[in-house]
């Protein structure tokens, strides 16, 4: 792949800001659709089997924590490393490092199961890291939840410090 900056790809891919922070793009949507009475019952109606975003961070931007209803696979493209920071319900936490130096540990895919609190940011590296993010049922927003501060320090005090970096209020 040609090097791009930033910039470059935010306007090659037709990227726009996402409310959790970064830059996205969906880029596809199923036509096909779960009826609301075969999806468990989180889902309050029907869902794409199936949507897949571009997802952008820059240098200094991150993801704040969110949660969906759904699982979301991540994809690495280019770029810096990415860790995704997983908070499950029973308190435990998972760093994954998405990228392209195997030898470092890197992957090249990772899995956040659906309900798990998760945010995202440069491992160190500068520049930028381009993502896809792959959800099953399809996102919708009306299944996203922005992590707010407060209530998220009560729930996980151990990760104070990851909390009050990867949220805004």
């Amino acid at each position: 792949m040609t090097e791009f900056v930033a910039t470059e790809l935010i306007q090659k891919l037709g990227l726009h800001r996402h409310p959790e922070g970064g830059w996205y793009r969906e880029v596809y949507r199923s036509t096909d659709t779960i009826a609301a009475a075969a999806l468990p019952e989180r889902f309050a109606g029907e869902r794409s089997i199936c949507t897949s975003i571009y997802f952008m961070l820059e240098q200094g931007d991150f993801s704040a924590l969110h949660r969906i209803k759904s699982d979301e696979l991540w994809h690495f493209y280019a770029g810096a490393p990415l860790t995704v920071h997983v908070l499950a319900a029973d308190g435990t936490y998972q760093a994954v490092r998405l990228g392209s130096d195997l030898a470092a540990g890197d992957s090249f895919q990772a899995v956040v199961a659906a309900g798990c609190w998760f945010g995202a940011e440069l491992s160190g590296g500068l520049g930028f890291a381009l993502v896809g993010c792959t959800v099953a049922p399809g996102f919708d927003f009306a299944d996203f939840e922005i992590g707010c501060r407060e209530v998220l320090l009560q729930l996980f005090p151990e990760q104070a410090a990851l909390v009050n970096r990867l949220t805004n209020a």
